[in-house]
């Protein structure tokens, strides 16, 4: 099962080549590829559930020398759903008409790779590396329809982001200088011994880079300025993926290297995660634009994935995990939709599922939103203090949301201006969609595997032990 590790990243990576040459098919290979990723992650989410984490290091090394590749229930679950919602939005794009732009398939098959290789690397220097491959392979694909609008978005995305992984990268050199290793396992025995001071300001360093791919308040102004703009696919790739990849960073380095941190930051995290609950949705009330009033949303949703880091227990994580996995599936179902509402399709189905799932974002019962909302409001109340403070914070989300929703989908859902892209078909979109809202109906597989995460990430110690560092837990 090790060596079964690195099979997600060598078949994105070998299929972004493989398409790049092919003279047609591309995205038929893409989506046949896409599938067989999400195959592989659901074995290895079997396994780790049954026999607990697992990891292989490059070159049969000793770790923590050479790169480790380590899988638990956090990153096999979050690689499982990534696949299945690539796997659709291939699958929407191949069933399109008008024929896409030859690199289109290689390009999404490399931020995929990227996205793999995140979730999987207990390295920080190679999570660096990732984030680069996603950064450069998504600001092409932004640059892709080559119109002004287009180029703008691109320069807003590419700079701003550039700067947080910039931001991660200061963070590395002091991490390496300082502790001599960048291993997170081995940083997770190292970072203790070290002044407080410096532990400090290195994670303090490493949550605003983090924040910034997150798309934390303050530095969330480049995510509704740029995910508007490119196809709804690609809308979906990025509102549903990207922004997520920033979330489970935060959450694995900040439970497994910095632990003792969580309560020295509670309260700048509390204030970041409060104030992104509160103003995302009040963007999207101010905005007529249905897709641009979704990437406030989006936003919105990234403050309450990251309560769960505020909260910092067992339950505190699970819904942070939970609110981030059923999202990715509601964003990308969402911005496909939104497809054909920008193609002036008018059908009951669309209306509907557009509705349902622009509701699931602000949390109403019973659909996908609800649940994490749910779990995170009851957990933050529990532990009382700043977790109350998140608590309040989400009701608050939740109303302004929903009047948000009630605004976008009476007055402006249905005018929004076309666009000269082709547009993708209903059938794809819509089953996404209902898809998408049956984890709301039937939630129960979902939780399970984000208490799974929960777990891991309280006690961190069974992950270290499979890389070969501590002994777990008993």
């Amino acid at each position: 099962m090790q060596t079964l590790l690195m099979a997600p990243l060598i078949t994105y990576l070998v299929g972004a080549a493989l398409t790049l040459v092919l003279p047609r098919g591309r995205l038929v290979v893409a989506v046949g590829l896409s599938a067989l990723v999400s195959a592989l992650a659901g074995l290895i989410l079997a396994n780790v559930l049954r026999f607990g984490p697992v990891a292989v290091t490059m070159g049969n090394w000793i770790p923590p020398f050479g790169i480790t590749f380590a899988a638990d229930a956090v990153s096999a679950g979050f690689l499982l759903v990534a696949a299945l919602v690539a796997t659709a939005l291939l699958l929407a794009l191949t069933l399109e008409r008008p024929a896409q732009h030859p690199a289109l398939a290689p390009l999404i098959l490399m931020v995929m790779a990227g996205v793999s290789g995140a979730f999987f690397t207990a390295d920080l220097f190679n999570l660096y590396v990732w984030f680069e491959v996603i950064l450069i392979a998504s600001f092409a694909l932004f640059a892709l329809g080559g119109a002004a609008r287009d180029l703008d978005a691109t320069l807003k995305y590419g700079v701003l982001n550039l700067i947080g992984t910039t931001i991660f990268l200061i963070a590395l050199g002091l991490t390496y200088g300082s502790f001599g290793t960048l291993n997170m396992a081995d940083l997770a025995r190292a970072v203790p011994k070290a002044p407080l001071t410096l532990q400090l300001g290195v994670a303090a360093l490493m949550i605003l880079g983090f924040g910034t791919k997150a798309a934390l308040f303050p530095v969330q102004a480049w995510l509704p300025a740029s995910y508007h703009v490119p196809h709804p696919a690609l809308s979906a790739l990025f509102g549903a993926l990207l922004t997520k990849v920033g979330v489970y960073a935060l959450f694995r380095v900040m439970s497994l290297v910095f632990p003792g941190l969580l309560s020295p930051f509670a309260p700048l995290l509390t204030a970041s995660v409060v104030l992104t609950l509160i103003v995302a949705p009040l963007g999207a009330l101010s905005e007529p634009n249905l897709r641009r009033a979704t990437g406030f949303l989006v936003i919105g949703g990234i403050g309450a994935a990251v309560s769960g880091l505020v909260i910092a227990t067992p339950a505190g994580f699970t819904g942070g995990l939970l609110y981030g996995l059923q999202a990715m599936a509601v964003l990308a179902s969402l911005y496909l939709l939104i497809g054909r509402v920008e193609a002036r399709d008018d059908s009951p189905i669309l209306r509907a599922l557009v509705l349902l799932l622009l509701l699931s974002l602000a949390g109403v019962p019973p659909l996908p939103g609800f649940w994490p909302k749910l779990i995170l409001i009851e957990a933050g109340l529990r532990v009382g203090g700043y977790g109350s403070v998140v608590a309040v914070a989400l009701f608050i989300n939740a109303a302004l949301t929903l009047i948000a929703v009630a605004r976008l989908y009476t007055a402006n859902a249905w005018a929004s201006p076309p666009t000269e892209q082709p547009r993708l078909g209903l059938v794809i979109p819509a089953l996404a969609g209902a898809l998408a809202l049956s984890l709301g109906l039937i939630p129960a597989p979902l939780i399970a595997l984000a208490e799974a995460g929960g777990r891991a990430l309280s006690d961190p110690s069974a992950y270290s032990a499979a890389i070969g560092l501590f002994e777990a837990a008993p």
